[in-house]
């Protein structure tokens, strides 16, 4: 596949925040026998790849804006490009020396995502997409899956962990898909969620408190695959609502119809 400049960059900076993961990946099941355990060392490690993309994509193009992971945002002097990364997607799973971890760089121009990358270092996975040009893993060109039946569906989403206040929306949720669909998968991390969308091993996902930096990469993932990603509410608000609901153009709709499924009443 032929990549633009801006795809080059983007690559580059997440194969060294990749590389940088990887080694401090290798470290994660020694530490897990230590007292104070491998916590603080994560958040290094995720501070360290975070600085590796930044320098990277700024020093090709100084102009643009910056959003980590952090939420901290840096207004770029040529108003229409903003970076949107996520150095370290997955960080419990990073934590705990699970192999399910991503790093993502989007590039957005005038609020459109016209440039993605999901790189899961474990697994030597690279999927890159560009608006109008498809999407790839690994320079194989990506399709969602085919399937028009939520019964015949394997559908990703998250769990809320620990002082999420969602839990009961969540189980209530999760009981109509249970009922409808032929499995429900849970990676922990959006970024790979939207990225097996993508290459129709998922097919669909949906999940809510959701951060831009989690989504920006995947939602492009998945339209360049043919597939579709709006809001719960079947818009284009995902950075504002935190929602997202994705799949081919049957399981999108029918998925967003089992979420929204009213509560049964006694």
């Amino acid at each position: 596949m032929a990549r633009s400049a801006l795809l080059n960059v983007m690559v580059q900076a997440a194969f060294k925040a990749g590389k940088s993961l990887s080694r401090d990946f290798g470290e994660v099941q020694n530490l897990q026998v230590s007292v104070k355990g491998p916590g603080e060392y994560v958040a290094q490690a995720d501070r360290k790849a975070e600085k590796l993309i930044r320098d990277e994509l700024l020093k090709a193009r100084p102009t643009y804006g910056f959003l980590g992971a952090d939420g901290e945002e840096s207004i770029g002097t040529d108003g229409a490009h903003r970076w949107i990364v996520n150095p370290l997607d997955g960080t419990t799973n990073f934590l705990h020396g699970i192999p399910l971890f991503a790093s993502t760089i989007a590039l957005e121009r005038n609020g459109e995502i016209v440039a993605a990358v999901v790189l899961n270092a474990a697994t030597d996975e690279l999927f890159t997409a560009e608006r109008g040009g498809g999407a790839f893993v690994n320079d194989r060109r990506l399709r969602v899956a085919a399937r028009k039946s939520l019964s015949d569906a394997v559908i990703g989403c998250s769990v809320p962990h620990l002082g999420d206040g969602n839990h009961g929306k969540f189980l209530i949720e999760l009981r109509h898909v249970m009922g409808e669909v032929a499995g429900v998968r849970r990676l922990g991390s959006p970024a790979l969620d939207l990225a097996y969308v993508a290459a129709g091993r998922f097919d669909g996902f949906w999940e809510r408190d959701l951060a831009p930096w989690d989504i920006a990469a995947g939602i492009l993932l998945i339209r360049e695959a043919g597939g579709y990603a709006s809001d719960l509410d079947g818009g284009s608000a995902m950075f504002d609502t935190g929602t997202i609901v994705a799949g081919n153009e049957y399981i999108h709709k029918a998925l967003r119809d089992v979420v929204h499924r009213p509560v049964p009443t006694r």
